[in-house]
């Protein structure tokens, strides 16, 4: 698929950053970086969605010396010698997600200056995005475990969603019992963090309650040890991998084939990375839905975009950014998005 858009022209003139921020429903501000690519006269954009607020403001005022004429292919080849860090970053997987702002805008911009859509260029339709909402239970404080507060919440304002929720071992059997009564469709345990402040113990106990308690949800990135191991035998179908998926090598590398993945394009880091890995799973059968990174900005229409064209029907968390306002507004549009019309670029303006 790669070979379709590599030779798009690419002229570029200006190179512009756009800091955003947001308070989300999981306790924390998210910053990104909207990244604006101009020529002949219209833009294209992608979003670094680096996990460092600093990084961001880093970036604000840098100069990236981008202009020129181009392939798609060659203007990948110029961001390996490009300045893309004015400081270096916290963790090396940044580098990808960076590396995907700028390789997103650039397709979206060679695309724009062929007056065409990524899915015309590589022969798919856009189709009715279904997604599930991620978020964390309610936390009534004071020691007590987590609460099924908000999926209650969200289910009368927007009806019948599916749901990715992140586990953690507070969960009693009362509380997994509650939550089985929703849609929940993956579970992210979070098991192959290395910052603790996202990583969750690998605890075969919790493993085996959730697993148990919500027998029709994927099991996303446990950490597999002689402990845990065990919990899924038998059930190898149902893990899924996301962290550990940074193009087809990684996928490669893992324990036991899989059925299902986490696409998060950021992650691979390169347009070709994206486009091999999506191919690879096609021909061996895996399974892929989208996965979000708190997008600010068009890093969320990409995301709905290659769900759109290659994997509308999984359980893709890439819904619209405002169900990860810690007060969603009642308006937002519910499951399944809508195709566009008349799209041009890599995106559907779902958002």
């Amino acid at each position: 698929m790669y070979d379709e858009v590599a030779a798009l022209p690419l002229s570029v003139e200006d190179c512009s950053f756009e800091r955003r921020e947001r308070a989300t429903s999981s306790g924390f501000d998210r910053a990104t970086t909207t990244i604006s690519l101009e020529g002949n006269g219209v833009t294209g954009r992608g979003e670094d969605v680096t996990y460092a607020t600093e990084a961001h403001d880093a970036l604000q005022g840098h100069e990236v010396s981008l202009a020129g004429e181009y392939t798609l292919d060659t203007f990948s080849t110029a961001l390996d010698g490009a300045d893309l860090w004015p400081e270096p970053p916290e963790e090396e997987r940044f580098r990808h997600y960076r590396r995907w702002g700028f390789e997103s805008a650039a397709l979206d911009l060679a695309l724009k200056q062929a007056d065409t859509s990524l899915g015309a260029a590589v022969g798919r339709s856009y189709d009715p995005v279904s997604f599930v909402v991620s978020t964390r239970l309610s936390d009534p404080g004071d020691d007590a475990p987590p609460a099924a507060n908000r999926l209650a919440t969200l289910y009368d304002r927007y009806g019948d969603l599916g749901f990715k929720l992140d586990p953690t071992p507070s969960w009693d059997d009362g509380l997994v019992a509650e939550v089985s009564e929703y849609d929940v469709r993956v579970l992210d345990l979070k098991g192959l963090y290395d910052d603790g402040e996202v990583g969750v113990d690998a605890d075969p106990a919790f493993y085996r309650r959730v697993v148990d308690g919500l027998p029709n949800a994927l099991v996303e990135d446990p950490n597999l040890t002689d402990a845990t191991r065990p919990v899924f035998d038998g059930r190898e179908e149902r893990v899924t991998w996301d962290v550990p998926i940074t193009g087809v090598e990684s996928i490669e590398a893992l324990p036991f084939e899989p059925e299902w993945l986490n696409m998060k394009p950021s992650r691979c880091g390169t347009v070709e990375s994206v486009l091999d890995t999506i191919a690879y799973c096609e021909r061996n059968d895996i399974d892929l839905y989208g996965g979000g990174q708190f997008e600010l900005g068009v890093g969320r229409d990409h995301v709905q975009a290659l769900a759109s064209l290659w994997y509308p029907d999984g359980p893709n968390d890439v819904a619209p950014g405002g169900y990860n306002d810690p007060d969603p507004a009642a308006d937002l549009p519910t499951s399944p998005l809508k195709p566009p019309e008349s799209p041009v670029g890599i995106g559907t303006g779902f958002r």
